[in-house]
Protein backbone atom coordinates (compact mmCIF):
# COMPACT_ATOMS: atom_id res chain seq x y z
CA UNK A 1 0.00 0.00 0.00
CA UNK A 2 1.80 3.40 -1.05
CA UNK A 3 0.58 5.91 1.54
CA UNK A 4 1.46 9.01 -0.82
CA UNK A 5 -1.01 7.68 -3.20
CA UNK A 6 -3.63 7.71 -0.45
CA UNK A 7 -2.87 11.09 1.19
CA UNK A 8 -2.80 13.07 -2.23
CA UNK A 9 -6.21 11.46 -2.63
CA UNK A 10 -6.77 13.26 0.99
CA UNK A 11 -4.98 16.47 -0.15
CA UNK A 12 -7.64 16.45 -3.31
CA UNK A 13 -10.93 16.68 -0.55
CA UNK A 14 -8.60 19.23 1.52
CA UNK A 15 -8.93 21.16 -1.18
CA UNK A 16 -12.28 20.75 -2.14
CA UNK A 17 -13.05 22.05 1.29
CA UNK A 18 -11.27 25.09 0.54
CA UNK A 19 -13.12 25.60 -2.28
CA UNK A 20 -15.74 26.38 -0.34
CA UNK A 21 -14.58 28.63 2.09
CA UNK A 22 -13.78 25.74 4.87
CA UNK A 23 -10.89 25.11 6.75
CA UNK A 24 -8.22 23.05 3.98
CA UNK A 25 -8.48 19.52 5.51
CA UNK A 26 -9.41 16.13 4.06
CA UNK A 27 -9.51 12.56 4.79
CA UNK A 28 -10.28 8.50 3.43
CA UNK A 29 -10.68 5.61 4.60
CA UNK A 30 -8.84 2.60 3.08
CA UNK A 31 -9.66 -0.90 2.98
CA UNK A 32 -7.86 -3.77 0.87
CA UNK A 33 -6.53 -0.65 -1.40
CA UNK A 34 -9.83 0.82 -2.12
CA UNK A 35 -11.46 3.96 -1.10
CA UNK A 36 -14.59 3.47 0.62
CA UNK A 37 -14.99 7.06 2.45
CA UNK A 38 -14.07 10.18 1.75
CA UNK A 39 -14.44 13.84 3.41
CA UNK A 40 -13.71 16.99 3.46
CA UNK A 41 -14.22 19.91 6.39
CA UNK A 42 -18.04 20.92 6.21
CA UNK A 43 -18.22 22.61 9.70
CA UNK A 44 -18.73 26.29 8.95
CA UNK A 45 -21.49 25.44 5.70
CA UNK A 46 -23.24 22.90 7.72
CA UNK A 47 -22.90 24.92 11.17
CA UNK A 48 -22.38 21.52 12.50
CA UNK A 49 -18.90 21.25 15.02
CA UNK A 50 -19.28 17.45 14.33
CA UNK A 51 -18.89 17.77 10.53
CA UNK A 52 -14.65 17.58 10.43
CA UNK A 53 -13.05 15.63 7.26
CA UNK A 54 -12.25 12.22 9.25
CA UNK A 55 -15.95 11.90 10.49
CA UNK A 56 -17.39 12.38 7.13
CA UNK A 57 -14.80 9.93 5.90
CA UNK A 58 -15.81 7.28 8.79
CA UNK A 59 -19.82 7.61 8.21
CA UNK A 60 -19.23 6.53 4.79
CA UNK A 61 -16.96 4.06 5.58
CA UNK A 62 -19.34 2.71 8.11
CA UNK A 63 -22.44 3.00 5.62
CA UNK A 64 -20.40 1.63 2.47
CA UNK A 65 -19.20 -1.61 4.97
CA UNK A 66 -22.86 -1.95 6.42
CA UNK A 67 -21.06 -2.42 9.85
CA UNK A 68 -19.58 0.61 12.42
CA UNK A 69 -16.12 -2.22 13.22
CA UNK A 70 -13.86 -0.48 10.38
CA UNK A 71 -11.37 -2.96 11.59
CA UNK A 72 -9.37 -3.29 8.33
CA UNK A 73 -9.38 0.18 6.91
CA UNK A 74 -6.69 2.59 6.95
CA UNK A 75 -7.60 6.27 7.74
CA UNK A 76 -5.48 8.82 5.91
CA UNK A 77 -6.05 12.85 7.27
CA UNK A 78 -4.19 15.80 5.86
CA UNK A 79 -3.89 17.19 9.60
CA UNK A 80 -3.56 15.26 12.61
CA UNK A 81 -7.22 14.12 14.21
CA UNK A 82 -8.31 16.24 16.83
CA UNK A 83 -10.27 14.80 19.88
CA UNK A 84 -13.43 14.13 18.57
CA UNK A 85 -11.79 12.16 15.26
CA UNK A 86 -9.29 10.19 16.97
CA UNK A 87 -12.13 9.14 19.57
CA UNK A 88 -14.12 8.28 16.62
CA UNK A 89 -11.42 5.96 15.07
CA UNK A 90 -10.62 4.04 18.79
CA UNK A 91 -14.58 3.55 18.73
CA UNK A 92 -15.09 2.51 14.86
CA UNK A 93 -11.57 0.12 15.46
CA UNK A 94 -10.05 1.27 12.55
CA UNK A 95 -5.91 -0.23 13.27
CA UNK A 96 -4.27 2.33 11.55
CA UNK A 97 -4.23 6.05 10.73
CA UNK A 98 -1.81 8.03 8.55
CA UNK A 99 -1.49 11.72 8.41
CA UNK A 100 0.50 14.60 6.85
CA UNK A 101 0.94 17.43 9.11
CA UNK A 102 0.98 17.83 13.02
CA UNK A 103 -1.16 19.84 14.95
CA UNK A 104 0.43 21.18 18.16
CA UNK A 105 -2.99 23.06 19.19
CA UNK A 106 -5.59 20.57 18.99
CA UNK A 107 -3.69 17.26 17.71
CA UNK A 108 -4.75 14.43 19.89
CA UNK A 109 -2.97 12.04 18.00
CA UNK A 110 0.67 12.78 19.55
CA UNK A 111 0.81 16.45 19.88
CA UNK A 112 -1.27 17.41 23.05
CA UNK A 113 -1.79 14.01 23.40
CA UNK A 114 -2.11 10.24 21.79
CA UNK A 115 -5.66 9.10 22.17
CA UNK A 116 -4.91 6.49 19.41
CA UNK A 117 -2.21 4.55 21.74
CA UNK A 118 -3.80 5.81 24.91
CA UNK A 119 -3.56 1.94 27.23
CA UNK A 120 -6.86 2.27 29.01
CA UNK A 121 -8.88 2.03 26.00
CA UNK A 122 -10.22 -1.22 24.41
CA UNK A 123 -8.75 -0.01 20.74
CA UNK A 124 -5.51 1.38 19.90
CA UNK A 125 -4.38 2.18 16.58
CA UNK A 126 -1.46 2.22 14.63
CA UNK A 127 -0.24 6.18 13.75
CA UNK A 128 1.99 7.12 10.83
CA UNK A 129 3.21 10.36 10.92
CA UNK A 130 4.42 12.94 8.43
CA UNK A 131 3.14 11.63 4.84
CA UNK A 132 3.34 14.34 2.50
CA UNK A 133 3.46 16.54 5.40
CA UNK A 134 5.13 19.93 3.46
CA UNK A 135 1.98 19.89 1.03
CA UNK A 136 -0.71 19.11 3.80
CA UNK A 137 1.62 21.93 5.98
CA UNK A 138 0.88 24.37 2.90
CA UNK A 139 -2.33 24.12 2.27
CA UNK A 140 -3.26 25.64 5.66
CA UNK A 141 -0.67 27.81 6.23
CA UNK A 142 -1.17 29.25 2.69
CA UNK A 143 -4.93 29.64 3.71
CA UNK A 144 -4.94 31.05 7.27
CA UNK A 145 -2.39 33.65 5.96
CA UNK A 146 -5.09 34.58 3.05
CA UNK A 147 -7.35 34.85 5.68
CA UNK A 148 -5.41 37.13 7.82
CA UNK A 149 -4.16 39.53 4.56
CA UNK A 150 -7.95 39.74 3.90
CA UNK A 151 -8.82 40.43 7.20
CA UNK A 152 -5.78 43.65 7.23
CA UNK A 153 -7.79 44.64 3.94
CA UNK A 154 -10.95 44.71 5.33
CA UNK A 155 -9.38 47.05 8.04
CA UNK A 156 -8.42 49.09 5.16
CA UNK A 157 -11.80 49.71 3.77
CA UNK A 158 -10.78 47.56 0.84
CA UNK A 159 -13.34 44.76 0.67
CA UNK A 160 -13.94 41.72 -1.20
CA UNK A 161 -9.91 41.16 -2.07
CA UNK A 162 -9.11 38.09 -3.34
CA UNK A 163 -5.25 37.65 -1.98
CA UNK A 164 -3.12 35.23 -3.71
CA UNK A 165 0.43 33.71 -2.36
CA UNK A 166 3.52 33.98 -4.32
CA UNK A 167 6.06 31.03 -3.81
CA UNK A 168 7.98 33.04 -2.04
CA UNK A 169 5.46 34.16 0.49
CA UNK A 170 4.90 30.80 0.86
CA UNK A 171 8.10 29.58 1.80
CA UNK A 172 8.53 32.36 4.60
Amino acid sequence: MNHETFMKLALEEAKKAEAIGEVPIGAVVVQHGEVIGRGHNLRETEQNPTYHAEMIAINQAAEHLGSWRLEDCVLYATLEPCVMCAGAVVMSRIPVVVYGATDPKGGCSGSLMNLLREERFNHRATVIRGICQEECSSVLTTFFRNIRKNKAARHKGVVNLKVESTEEEMKE
